[in-house]
């Protein structure tokens, strides 16, 4: 069974402009587009094109489960001595699993009624994990990636809950993925919003790996008077059975305003990317957008709201104070040289819509140095209260993977120079030097720049910004695998070591654009989890009514012990793996 581990990846667009077919007369490729890993190949087929799904979906479009076989003993099992073997206070483990399963891609919203509340979300693969079993098949075998939910009650100094089984979802959302009661072999990418009387709002994706149908899809949290949090059924949009259309890379807002207008309004964006049905051929990739007057239970007609844009990805919608309704998104004209972060803005609850206005060129950011994981520059983007809008997203500066960030004081009409979000600083070595196994020394390379990736921005009521993002910090040595069993068996047991490799570990820091702290309590190494490919496509972090910014953000610190996993049966064995981790604080 093909694997699904990875969200719909990054939208690096051509630097050599758009391309879109071969020239006449050349023999066409087709795709088969019933499939996602169809999809994929299209895309990447596509002559002067790097338009990229989301990570997500490309690493859940690559692999296969692993057969069910007697108990596996790891040969070696890859990792450092300068990794660590748990989460330090005073950050905060909020997945509750111990089974060893992964969790990545972070949203994290607080209610605006009440700032001990706290609701965070994550692609969260524990059915994988699980040891159960459905008709004498192991659970983990039947798992795949899902819409993880996690609420704390503290102000987020403790989550719950825990997940066994189907009859015992715990932190997963219902009714979109199989084993949670819904139509899709496997779900996630998600998003939250809470509007202005307390009700809580998860947006994520449901889809199949090896069939066409795919969905946006929105279920509505309630909470009772203790703090349980309860999930409604999803609403799916844009449900679709077509091969020729896959919804990807969805985000919710929305209208906490209590003098809006539209007040309580919800609003959802997507790329909606679009195939030639006769061969397979990638068309474009426009955002779409829904609103809802009624809690999410329904929402109008999808629109196409990005113009003559159309080869888009990363939508992030923003309400403003007085209900404007601003999309961010990363995209291209047909013939620009170089994509742009786009703002398009509705003044009358998204019913209508001006012109796109291009904030900045993007020079799309590379991986980032002595990492393997895929990365965006999709943006991130949050109103203040008196109307003032920022935006930011990762761009080269130089050879540099930067966070920038951008101003407008007069609704999104015009935009400030994009400047850094970070002061400049050196990336640091730690581990060095270490003896290569077939002789000879890896020595500490050359100081470079830190590096940074997926930034976040939220503001306060009282006005104060603030942003935050993984830097690339340290730099140590990795040991490699030279030889090994192939995914997901792989991504535990190694046959034969190979040499080091200089490995660039993250932390990740939360900036007022005065002061800066770094809000993790060790180098995360990037390398555990997913053979290093994928960390999540974004982070995330929110201010509450009291002014407490809420960081989250996938870390690989905790140390847990696997059983089940993909299917694969192992002797109890230790890894360290992706957890979700938040840190809270004041400037």
């Amino acid at each position: 069974m093909k694997r699904f581990s990875a969200f719909l990846a990054t939208l690096a667009l051509a630097s050599a402009g758009w391309l879109l077919g071969a020239p006449a007369g050349a023999s066409q490729p087709t795709y088969d587009i019933t499939t996602l890993a169809g999809k994929v190949a299209s895309l990447r087929g596509t002559a002067g094109l790097q338009v990229r799904f989301s990570s997500f979906l490309e690493e859940e479009a690559e692999e296969d489960a692993a057969p069910l076989a007697a108990p596996i003993t790891p040969t070696h099992v890859l990792r450092s001595p300068l990794d660590a073997t748990s989460v330090a206070a005073p950050a905060v483990t909020v997945n509750q699993d111990t089974a060893g399963a992964p969790q990545n891609e972070t949203a994290i919203a607080v209610d605006p009624n009440n700032p001990r509340r706290v609701v965070a979300a994550a692609n969260d693969y524990t059915t994988r994990a699980w040891t159960c079993t459905v008709a004498g098949t192991p659970c983990s075998a039947l798992g795949d990636g899902y819409s993880g939910t996690y609420v704390s009650n503290d102000g987020g100094g403790t989550w719950c809950c825990g997940n066994s089984d189907p009859a015992h979802l715990g932190t997963l959302i219902p009714g979109v993925e199989r084993l949670a009661g819904g139509p899709y072999d496997a779900g996630g990418d998600p998003a939250l919003a809470f509007d202005s009387r307390g009700t809580v709002y998860y947006a994520g994706l449901g889809f199949n790996r090896t069939s066409a149908p795919n969905a946006v899809t929105v279920n509505r949290g309630s909470f009772s008077g203790t703090g349980g949090l309860t999930w409604s059924a999803p609403t799916f949009i844009n449900q679709t059975t077509s091969p020729s259309t896959l919804n990807d890379k969805e985000w919710i807002a929305a209208d906490a305003n209590a003098s809006s207008a539209f007040r309580d309004r919800v609003y959802v964006t997507w790329t909606r990317f679009l195939f030639n049905p006769q061969n397979g051929a990638y068309v474009q990739s426009p955002i779409f957008f829904v609103w809802s007057s009624n809690g999410g239970r329904t929402f109008s007609a999808p629109t196409q709201i990005t113009g003559n844009v159309k080869y888009d990805q990363g939508s992030r919608p923003v309400v403003g104070p007085d209900g404007s309704v601003y999309v961010f998104f990363e995209g291209s004209t047909r013939l620009a040289s170089l994509n742009s972060t786009y703002v398009v803005k509705s003044t009358d609850g998204g019913i209508s819509w001006g012109k796109p206005v291009a904030i900045s060129t993007v020079r799309d950011s590379h991986v980032l140095t002595d990492t393997a994981f895929r990365d965006n520059s999709f943006p991130a983007a949050a109103a203040a209260p008196n109307g003032d809008l920022y935006a930011t997203w990762t761009t080269m500066v130089g050879t540099t993977s930067t966070a920038v960030y951008s101003t407008s004081t007069d609704g999104a009409a015009t935009w400030s120079t994009p400047a850094r979000v970070f002061p400049d600083a050196p990336r640091v070595a730690e581990g060095y030097p270490v003896t290569q196994p077939r002789g000879g020394t890896l020595t500490a390379p050359a100081p470079i720049a830190v590096e940074e990736i997926f930034p976040a921005v939220d503001v306060g009521s009282d006005g104060r910004v603030h942003f935050g993002a993984y830097r690339g910090s340290v730099v140590s040595p990795w040991q490699t695998c030279a030889a090994g069993p192939e995914p997901p068996v792989g991504r535990i047991d190694c046959t034969t070591l190979g040499d080091f490799i200089h490995n660039t570990r993250l932390t990740y820091a939360v900036t007022d654009l005065g002061a800066t702290r770094t809000v993790s309590t060790h180098p995360i190494n990037t390398r555990n989890g997913f053979g290093g490919e994928f960390f999540g496509d974004y982070t995330d972090l929110s201010v509450g009514p009291d002014g407490t910014f809420h960081a989250l953000w996938t870390d690989s610190n905790n140390r847990q012990t696997v059983v089940w996993f993909y299917g694969a049966q192992f002797t109890p064995t230790p890894i360290n793996q992706e957890d979700v981790v938040t840190a809270a604080g004041h400037f």
